[in-house]
């Protein structure tokens, strides 16, 4: 790749020399991490839930590859192309969540997957990149011509939170709000709605504690060790405990095998044990370098569109990996989030690879080169 030319006018071309290559490589480096992690917590989940030693990993190696296709193709297309995707994607997205509380199977309490052509699929994943960039089109649509955007955009994000609060999917509500709070902040919304949606947010916490019992488990658990099972974040803590700076090495961990959910909610529990501190910091170091690279990228960036779409997308991705850290290490109630491109779920890696596919086109060099708008 590197031999093309600044004058190479083809698709790769103007591809290789207008994408944000740091953001790319800090991706990559993303899922090399899961891979090791996968292949480290694979064996442990796979001898609990009865299936071969590296079932998972497998099944891990074969998503991860779309989802860098996907990141890459996506990556190609113009902010034009990128609204149509999503825009078609959270029309079937809504779809998808009504026949998930009508045919979805139920696990854990919650109804939040659908088996289509013989793979489980989970819409919300899916929702919430396509949102982030069709809602950030109709706020910028009101500023730039009138139309009532705020109002489209804010009413599709409460049928969507409406189906998410359904199956329960407290988590994925929370962060279809995060999206439309920020991308409306960005729009020029009044202090005074500021005030409005925040008393709003913290009126629809306070129900979902009351109404919803595994919310109130959860809540009431971080806050008294007295109450509900602590198992999962104590064994989670020992992990980080056994791990020091350095980690006892890949593969050399002994509470993966006793933590059920080591390869998806707790993953970064792993990490901490097998790689040490000094590991978990550079992950961390990782996304936040994401996030913040992608709001450089918005400096220069003239497009009011493109902006808040950037800003809704590095929201949600970087408000899930804190939530998913965060769990791991009890600094907030549990919550079965994914750690983007390290935890193991299929729908999670192809939804992430949309999401920073739109990411990378959105945020490519067009003046100079043209490539659409």
């Amino acid at each position: 790749m590197t031999s093309f030319s600044r004058l190479d006018r083809s698709v790769v071309g103007r591809w290789w020399w207008t994408v944000d290559r740091w953001t790319l490589i800090a991706l990559i480096s993303l899922m090399a991490i899961g891979i090791i992690l996968m292949l480290a917590a694979s064996p442990a989940a796979g001898e609990r839930i009865g299936v071969s030693s590296f079932y998972l990993a497998g099944r891990q190696f074969v998503f991860m590859p779309i989802a860098a296709a996907i990141i890459l193709a996506i990556s190609m297309a113009s902010p034009r192309t990128v609204r149509r995707i999503a825009t078609f994607g959270v029309l079937i997205g809504i779809l998808l969540l009504i026949v998930t509380l009508t045919m979805g199977a139920e696990t854990k309490g919650a109804t939040r997957w659908i088996r289509i052509f013989g793979f489980s699929l989970q819409p919300s994943e899916f929702i919430k990149p396509c949102f982030a960039v069709a809602a950030a089109w109709m706020f910028a649509a009101q500023k730039e011509h009138g139309i009532p955007g705020s109002w489209i955009a804010s009413g599709v994000g409460l049928i969507i939170v409406a189906l998410l609060l359904m199956q329960p999917d407290v988590g994925q509500a929370f962060l279809v709000i995060a999206i439309w709070g920020t991308q409306f902040f960005l729009s020029g919304l009044p202090l005074i709605w500021v005030g409005i949606i925040a008393a709003a947010g913290i009126l629809t916490l306070a129900g979902a504690y009351l109404m919803l019992p595994h919310v109130t488990q959860r809540i009431d658990s971080f806050f008294d060790p007295k109450v509900g099972d602590h198992y999962q974040i104590n064994r989670s803590i020992e992990a980080f405990g056994n791990g020091g700076l350095f980690g006892r090495g890949p593969g050399e961990g002994t509470v993966k095998a006793h933590l059920p959910d080591a390869h998806s909610d707790f993953i970064f529990a792993v990490a901490g044990e097998e790689l040490g501190l000094v590991a978990c910091l550079i992950i961390v170091a990782i996304f936040a370098f994401i996030v913040l690279r992608g709001f450089v990228r918005l400096f220069s960036e003239n497009d009011f569109f493109v902006l808040l779409a950037v800003s809704g997308l590095l929201m949600q991705f970087g408000l899930q990996a804190f939530i998913n850290m965060a769990s791991a290490l009890h600094l907030m109630p549990t919550k079965g989030m994914t750690l983007p491109f390290i935890s193991y779920g299929g729908s999670s890696l192809i939804a992430l690879g949309l999401g920073m596919g739109m990411l990378l086109a959105l945020t490519r060099r067009r003046v100079a080169w043209n490539v659409g708008s």
